[in-house]
């Protein structure tokens, strides 16, 4: 079983930045390209980011494109989610994705992944 825990959200002024973290325990981390959805109330979940197991390819939505940038450290298991420029229609809960397989172009879906955090709350003021 793979664990997925999220940290660093908070409450940020319009413009501001913050950095998300996700610590993945369980099984190897490099099997697993990792992905960020956030999910705002009232809304379905939609995808923001994804890396490939070696971090070598990613892929964004274009809501953030430009913005957000997606890393991840192999040795310390972690996947992390850079927001900068942030606006308030960026208010949702962040949530840390691992898949099994799939190529960055595909892993868009949710279904697409296997194990899921609990998800961390990011607030932008106007």
């Amino acid at each position: 079983q793979v664990q997925l825990v999220e940290s660093g959200g908070g409450l940020v002024q319009t413009g501001g930045s913050l950095r998300l973290s996700c610590a993945v325990s369980g099984r190897t981390f490099s099997n697993y390209a990792m992905g960020w959805f956030r999910q705002a109330p009232g809304k379905e979940r939609e995808f923001v980011a994804t890396i490939s197991r070696t971090g070598s390819s990613t892929n964004y939505a274009d809501s953030v494109k430009g913005r957000f940038t997606i890393s991840r450290d192999n040795a310390k298991n972690t996947v992390y989610l850079h927001l900068n420029s942030l606006k308030p229609e960026d208010t949702a809960v962040y949530y840390c994705a691992a898949a099994e397989s799939g190529y960055t172009n595909t892993l868009v879906r949710p279904q697409r992944y296997h194990y899921w955090g609990q998800g961390t709350q990011v607030t932008v003021s106007s």
